[in-house]
């Protein structure tokens, strides 16, 4: 097998910027209750669409809907 030599030069003169960088998601960190999780893993291996995909998903749902969570204080 013929291994591909490397450039020292590359030419990016006619590259063009990534269309898609205003959509790329941002990492954070978010504190959910276990019982929460333990329910979207257990969808995970149901669907077999990732459990942090699947909150992904719910909470662009709910963005998109306008929804808002009932708050209830004890």
């Amino acid at each position: 097998m013929k291994e591909k030599e490397m450039l020292d030069e590359y030419d990016f003169s006619k590259s063009v910027k990534n269309p898609y960088i205003g959509r790329l998601k941002k990492s954070i960190t978010i504190r959910l209750e276990p019982d929460t999780i333990d329910y979207f893993k257990e969808l995970a291996k149901d669907t077999g669409i990732p459990y942090q995909t699947l909150i992904n998903m719910f909470l662009s749902q709910c963005a998109r809907e306008h929804k808002k969570p009932e708050v209830i204080w004890q």
